[in-house]
């Protein structure tokens, strides 16, 4: 039976300049990206949730939730990569700079009528698929969204209410980005999606600049709580994008002293933690069903340019049970003392649920001590998803499903 939790130091780990290299993690387009969805009425910064108490019980300094389950009332920080996209996108058609355009610019009637309307079609778990629908119909452009086999009626429906045509396909979410993308060809639509491929790099470098939003407002935010820089940054892993944006920001932030950057993935799709063991330049490909409660984290197979940083500046990977994310589900919905609630799905989750395990269970003391989680640890993860799926997160906090246990 597999660990409920493994772990993987980086070897491929290097000290080199290629965060100032690569122009797609700059301060200067994460700036520009945040510009552009400040001018939506409803943009407001998603907080970052000291949660004092727990940190004190786990015997660290500070731990950090970054809560985008507030993110434009969507209950996920996907969006951000979305709305970005699609507004650089319909700015190069106009030929425009997206500095000098607004949301309510991009709206009006006079760029309708020169652009007509547009498709965009994208392959989702469900969080980004919501966002493109919901950035789409913003803009008075229409949106195709393909989920993969099994995805969650709530999901489905979720998008279907932000006035996108949805279909359930008979593929996992890599071969639905495969057919999003032929279909977007046969079409002449437009495919957005957050992984790359050969001849498809400006609009994931878009989206991926687009997530760096929540970054920069978590590194204004910290100072408000401390003046040390963090020490631990947790993230998901999933296709990279995310990961790769909101690493580059905080190692540009705080590179006189940089964090230790951690990747989080369920063992279902564990393509980062495969890689870091094979230890080569070139990553491994998680094939199958990749079936797993943490379904914004079902993908398969790095995006080429989130692996070219992430393999350069992560320091270690972790391949996680679903009991993880269950732990972290809990204790972030039923807090110590006087910490602030936070309710986070699953993939949400599980970055906290394994901060607790490591600092608690005496079985992971060898992966607690690589990563000097002691008591001057200022650590900060992200819950990138709120209660997506009611069902699951009744039959998991409610109910007890997937509890862990602590290895002996």
């Amino acid at each position: 039976m597999a660990q409920k939790i493994s772990f993987q130091k980086n070897l491929m780990k290097e000290d080199s300049n290629y965060l100032e290299q690569a122009s797609v993690f700059s301060h200067e387009a994460a700036r520009k990206a945040g510009r552009f969805q400040s001018t939506h009425p409803l943009y407001a910064q998603t907080p970052l949730v000291s949660l004092q108490h727990l940190a004190n019980h786990i015997g660290v300094k500070h731990l950090f939730v970054k809560d985008e389950s507030y993110r434009f009332g969507l209950n996920a920080f996907k969006v951000l990569g979305g709305i970005y996209a699609i507004g650089s996108y319909l700015a190069k058609r106009l030929n425009r700079d997206i500095e000098t355009l607004s949301f309510e610019e991009l709206k009006s009637e006079a760029v309708k009528e020169e652009l007509g309307e547009i498709t965009f079609i994208s392959a989702t778990d469900g969080n980004h698929g919501k966002g493109v629908a919901w950035a789409a119909r913003e803009l008075g452009h229409r949106a195709v969204i393909y989920l993969p086999k099994g995805a969650s009626e709530h999901r489905e429906q979720a998008i279907v209410d932000e006035g996108a045509i949805v279909e359930v396909t008979k593929f996992n979410y890599d071969e639905s980005v495969r057919l999003a993308a032929q279909t977007a060809f046969e079409k002449d639509w437009v495919v957005l999606q957050d992984t790359s491929w050969e001849g498809y790099e400006e609009i994931p470098e878009w989206i991926i600049q687009g997530y760096a939003t929540l970054a920069s407002e978590a590194v204004q935010q910290i100072k408000e709580h401390t003046e040390k820089a963090p020490t631990h940054v947790f993230l998901q892993a999933g296709v990279g994008s995310f990961a790769a944006s909101v690493a580059a920001y905080f190692l540009h932030a705080f590179k006189e002293k940089p964090p230790k950057i951690i990747l989080v993935e369920p063992h279902e799709a564990n393509c980062y933690y495969r890689s870091f063991v094979s230890n080569e330049e070139i990553y491994e490909i998680v094939y199958g069903e990749m079936d797993t409660i943490m379904a914004g984290l079902a993908c398969g197979e790095p995006n080429p340019a989130a692996w070219e940083f992430l393999r350069r500046y992560t320091d270690v990977s972790f391949s996680c049970d679903e009991s993880i994310a269950a732990v972290g589900m809990r204790i972030l919905g039923h807090p110590l003392d006087e910490d602030q609630r936070i309710i986070a799905g699953e993939s949400g989750a599980v970055t906290a649920g394994l901060v607790y395990c490591l600092a608690t269970d005496e079985a992971l003391h060898e992966a607690k001590t690589a990563l000097d989680l002691d008591e001057n640890a200022s650590i900060i993860v992200v819950n990138t998803e709120g209660n997506t799926n009611p069902d699951n997160y009744r039959n998991i906090v409610w109910e007890g499903a997937f509890a862990y246990q602590a290895e002996k």
